[in-house]
């Protein structure tokens, strides 16, 4: 059992953007039910619940407990101590696992478990969309005593649109800690540690007539988590602007650090949003919009001109613009920021920001030495003409 604690909390406990509005978007639904299956499915991609918990104020509380051990990555102990907090603050009585540590230990550890595994596999599907990956790959959790079915998964790469993927998209039943990989080819599946050309297992879609799923996936858990909310959560970029400031600077700091930025960058498509600004700042340039994006072009050129920086390097953009030493409007629609970063190895970030046709762009990004002479020649140069 601490063994897969110990699984769960290395593959699901560090949150991210997506994962977040997952949840979050069941927390306009908090549903009362008797039983666990009270509802089934893509039901539970929009509604919370707790079997047995049934007064409105229980509800709330309950969710938002595991909310924040979502949002912020509390440990199973952590929400143990709030959950006894709730049950006794309302008088709960009567739910499974009540009068015994074992007991209670088994309850709270299903909540906490099922709401995290959910939310990371609804956020990482819409993760997966964005990305626009040529193929998905199936990883086994790698607990110690796996289910053979699970096991026998694992590497399996197949396009988006597969079957497979309505169904079988992990997490799998109670405790499993099975993950998707996206790749755009057979060296993109080798690399997530999938295996290119192997087979479904003869018989995978058959149906257990003891669970009414698959064989190998647990009573309730023949579904895609998130599937139904894919567009819901990806609708949240649009809506960084009207967020408060320090919240949406969050939500593109996760997505600028993920590996899907990453996917994005190597081959990229559309645009990404890569900072935010000051209301001010956008103002001195006209723009509207206070995100800044980085387009396909730009990041195709910054590829280019400064290989030196990899894809996690532009999480520093935002700092270069929320902490700039000296930030220059270089004329109506460009503003440049610059940063000079303490310690060693130290450097200069250099931002610059356009307004194009009515949206924000981030048009150049780069890392300058420390050595004066050479960083005051670069920056005039730049000033002066631009990159």
């Amino acid at each position: 059992m601490a063994e897969i604690d110990s699984a769960i909390a290395a593959t699901f406990r560090k949150p991210f953007a997506e994962q977040v509005a997952a949840f979050r978007l069941r927390l306009g639904n908090l549903q009362p039910t008797v039983r666990w299956d009270d509802i089934s499915h893509a039901q539970h991609d929009r509604a919370f619940m707790v079997a047995g918990a049934l007064k409105a104020d229980l509800l709330a509380d309950l969710a938002e407990a595991v909310d924040k051990a979502i949002s912020q990555g509390t440990t199973l102990e952590q929400f143990q101590r709030d959950f006894r907090g709730i049950v006794e603050k309302h008088g709960w009585h009567g739910w499974t696992g009540e009068g015994t540590a074992k007991g209670e230990a088994w309850r709270t550890r299903v909540i906490y478990r099922t709401n995290i595994a959910t939310s990371y596999a609804a956020g990482r599907r819409a993760q997966l969309v964005a990305g626009n990956f040529k193929y998905w790959v199936y990883r086994h959790g790698g607990s110690l005593e796996p289910r053979l079915q699970h096991l026998a998964w694992d590497g399996i790469a197949l396009p988006p649109d597969h079957p497979f993927w309505m169904t079988h998209a992990p997490p799998n039943g109670w405790g499993c800690s099975c993950r998707i990989f996206g790749a755009r080819n057979e060296a993109g599946i080798r690399r997530v540690g999938g295996l290119p050309g192997k087979e479904l297992p003869p018989g995978w879609d058959a149906v257990d007539p003891r669970t009414g799923a698959q064989v190998g996936i647990d009573k309730g858990w023949g579904y895609a988590p998130g599937a139904s909310a894919v567009d819901e959560i990806a609708a949240l970029r649009r809506k960084l602007d009207v967020l408060p400031e320090q919240p949406a600077i969050d939500l593109i700091q996760n997505w600028v650090q993920s590996e899907v930025f990453a996917s994005w960058f190597a081959a990229p498509k559309g645009s990404w949003p890569l900072a935010r600004v000051s209301a001010d700042d956008a103002a001195k340039i006209g723009s509207r919009q206070t995100t800044a994006s980085l387009s396909a072009e730009s990041a195709l050129k910054q590829a280019r001109n400064h290989p030196d920086l990899t894809p996690a390097d532009y999480a520093l953009a935002q700092s270069a613009i929320t902490n700039a030493t000296q930030t220059v409007q270089q004329d109506a629609r460009r503003l440049i920021f610059i940063q000079e970063v303490e310690g060693a190895p130290g450097y200069v970030l250099v931002v610059k920001a356009v307004v194009e046709e009515g949206e924000l762009f981030v048009v150049s990004f780069r890392r300058m030495s420390r050595d004066e002479g050479r960083r005051d020649q670069d920056i005039r140069n730049l000033l002066r003409k631009g990159e």
